[in-house]
This record gives C-alpha cells, sequence and structure tokens, in this order.
C-alpha cells in the first residue's frame, strides 16, 4: 500500500539520516518489531530499555512510510471530541484517554531530551476555533467537559482570537496550554540510532512474508529468505494492519498537506500556537523548526494511490485558498503532498492483543493522535511484556 505521494517535507529537508542493511542470516530475539516508522521507533525503544533482545524489519527503506508524510501535531486533543468520547464509552475511558495523550507529550519531551534529539520538539498552545457560527454551541460543550475534567483551557471570543492570532472568520475557539510539535521523521532516526548503540538490531527492505508459531515461539520468514525466531512479535505497520487482521476495524482516508517558502514574520508569530478548526473536513496549521508553515486537511474519502495523487495539484490550491481566507495574506507554497490516515468509529487506536494471533501485540495509533497513541503504548507494551494488563486495554482492545 502506497501511504504517501510525491516527497514529503521532513524527508527532503533532513535527507539521509541513516542506512540499515537487509537481513541476510537467521536470527534469534526475544522481540521482533514490525514496521520501522517512528511508532516502531517507540516501541524498540521501550522494549530495548526493559533488557529485551529486539530486530526491527520494515519492508521500505526505514522511516519512509507514513511517519515521512506525517505532519507531527502533538496533541492531547481526539478527534472525537471530549464530551462526545463520554457518551460513546463513558466518563472515565474517555478522560483516560485525553489524559494519557496529554502525558504521552510530556513524555516526548523527557524523551527528546534524554537522547539529546534535535528534531525540534517544541511545546506549544493549541487552538481549536469555529469556522462557522453553528459550531460554537457544542465547542462550548466541549470547552466546559474539559474544563470539568481538569484540562488547562480558557475561552476565546471571536474578538479576542482576532486581536492575538489575527484569524479571519474565528468565532470563538478553545485554547489550551497542552500541545507541541516536532519532525518525527528526524526523531524516529535519533529513536533507532540510539537504540542500535544498546543492542537493537535494524534491517530494512525486509518484507515479512509469513509467520508460524507454537505456544512458546514464532519463526518469522522474510523476503530475503531468511528466519527470525522471536518469543513475541509486535506490529507497528499502522494503517498497513488492515491487511494482517481480517475484520474491517478502520476506514482509510487520503489527506493533503503544504509547507511554505521560509516566512521569518509568519514564523515568529505563530511559533507557540498549533491551528485547527472544525470544519468537515477539519484544517490544521503550524510552523516548522526551520521557519516555514504548515496548513493540511482537505481530507476525502478513499485511499486509491493514483486517484489521491492526481488531486494534489488541485488540493494545493484550496489550501492555499483556505490560508488566504483565515489570514489575509498569499500562501507561497515549497512542498505538497498526500498520505493516507485511518479513522476509528470512536477516535481512539487499536492497541492490544487480538484473539487470532498468539503472544502478538499490535499497536495502530490512528486518527490526529497516532504519534501520542504510540508513546502511550510503550507503558502498555511494558505492561504485557510483564503479563499485566494495563488500565487503558478496555478502551482500545480490539472487538470493542
Amino acid at each position: 500500500m502506497d501511504l504517501k505521494s510525491n516527497e514529503p517535507f521532513w524527508l527532503i529537508k533532513n535527507g539521509l539520516l541513516a542506512t540499515y542493511p537487509a537481513l541476510r542470516e537467521d536470527k534469534v530475539c526475544d522481540v521482533l518489531i514490525v514496521g520501522g516508522g517512528i511508532t516502531g521507533a517507540l516501541i524498540a525503544h521501550q522494549c530495548i530499555s526493559m533488557g529485551k533482545k529486539c530486530v526491527l524489519i520494515d519492508k521500505r527503506e526505514i522511516v519512509n512510510g507514513s511517519s515521512a508524510a506525517t505532519t507531527s501535531m502533538l496533541q492531547y486533543e481526539i478527534d472525537t471530541p471530549l464530551y462526545q468520547l463520554m457518551e460513546l464509552i463513558g466518563e472515565e475511558g474517555a478522560i483516560a484517554s485525553y489524559e494519557a495523550c496529554s502525558k504521552a507529550i510530556d513524555n516526548i519531551g523527557l524523551l527528546s531530551r534524554k537522547i539529546g534529539s534535535k528534531a525540534g520538539f517544541r511545546t506549544k498552545d493549541s487552538l481549536y476555533y469555529a469556522s462557522r457560527k453553528k459550531d460554537i454551541t457544542w465547542l462550548k460543550q466541549e470547552f466546559d467537559a474539559r474544563k470539568a475534567a481538569g484540562f488547562k483551557v480558557k475561552w476565546l471570543d471571536e474578538d479576542e482570537i482576532k486581536t492575538r492570532y489575527h484569524l479571519d472568520k474565528a468565532y470563538g475557539g478553545i485554547l489550551s496550554e497542552q500541545g507541541a510539535s516536532i519532525d518525527a521523521f528526524c526523531f524516529a532516526h535519533e529513536l533507532l540510532t540510539h537504540n542500535v548503540r544498546h543492542g537493537l538490531e535494524v534491517f530494512d527492505k525486509t518484507a515479512l512474508i509469513s509467520v508460524k508459531s507454537n505456544l512458546r515461539s514464532h519463526t518469522a520468514e522474510v523476503s530475503t529468505g531468511a528466519t527470525i525466531r522471536a518469543k513475541k512479535i509486535i506490529y507497528c505497520i499502522g494503517y498497513e494492519t488492515v491487511g494482517v487482521i481480517p475484520e474491517k476495524f478502520v476506514d482509510l482516508l487520503s489527506t493533503f498537506a503544504i509547507v511554505s517558502e521560509v516566512n521569518p514574520s509568519l514564523y515568529q508569530r505563530y511559533k507557540d500556537l498549533l491551528i485547527w478548526n472544525t470544519s468537515d473536513p477539519y484544517l490544521y496549521m503550524r510552523t516548522t523548526d526551520d521557519g516555514r508553515f504548515l496548513i493540511g486537511g482537505e481530507d476525502e474519502e478513499f485511499r486509491n494511490p493514483q486517484k489521491r495523487d492526481a488531486l494534489i495539484a488541485k488540493k494545493t490550491d484550496k489550501l492555499e485558498r483556505s490560508f488566504h481566507k483565515i489570514f489575509n495574506r498569499p500562501f507561497f507554497t515549497d512542498f505538497s503532498w498526500a498520505g493516507t490516515f485511518g479513522v476509528t468509529k470512536d477516535g481512539l487506536p487499536y492497541i492490544g492483543e487480538h484473539k487470532q494471533f498468539k503472544n502478538t501485540y499490535f499497536v495502530c495509533g490512528f486518527g490526529g493522535n497516532g504519534i501520542t497513541f504510540s508513546v502511550t503504548a510503550m507503558e502498555m507494551v511494558a505492561h504485557w511484556l510483564e503479563n499485566k494488563k494495563h488500565p487503558l486495554s478496555e478502551w482500545f482492545r480490539f472487538g470493542r
């Protein structure tokens, strides 16, 4: 499955950060991690920190799937508003899910400092604004739910948003203190490099072909003809999990993003803010660590790579016009691309075991919180490896 098109900004910006060989000889390990994106890198870090012997494989070059195309907005807000999520799964699970994403942002910051990352982690406020007057009613309901749950939020009316952020057609919104951004492509490479020094073995252009399992271990055959015998397998392959698990559990969509020329004045004004709105599909905006502005959205309900790629020029034009409406200034595009993302019925990820796969764990972070869900999964994987149940397992499980 083609998860991105054209060359995303992060891939061009960073270039070739690291290279890994294909697997040519048989291996034995405690944990086989399938997938070399940001999720796989985070899970590998957790396993290595627990003293596990780990092998990580990816059928592409490392960090060349969805993680190269992500916009890397780190938010505690889930795509399903808190008040709606409470109605769907109950107050306890909804608040716990939001709190987990909030904690994940702090943990990314801690991890970034620990490994000496240069991936531009930066804490930011997050503005979620009503792009239509009719959205004010439910957005205020969302504000009340978050405030009652203890999140640090402030309501801004139309005039306050105009004065503080110079946004047109923003009719009110929620300003949250908790948010951040990072270059996930760079960060994933840094994590892998760090953990290779601590014993992690990484192999790219090594596709998983088949798995034979018994009560104690798995024997995985890969595209090079080599085998990997592992006690446990963790799949970190994102949307491609739909090709592994038989039942339908996620809808795959296409999204589009553009990045501007370097613009110092725009960067200075918005460098400490994430912006997203209530449009359907919603727009999301942030600055990059090298002084550019990113805007994404214009989602389409299909995942056909050829059809998606043919729309990039049209979607670029629409995103530029949206920017002009909001900021009353032109947008000069330097980069444009498209990617695939998934939406679930409740906006939550699927993280956990599946009844058809023994001694196997899946980490599928979907929607706008893929990275923060993956950070939460580090803790959940630690519980799984120690045969403990994590409090979030009930709400993130398959078959829920």
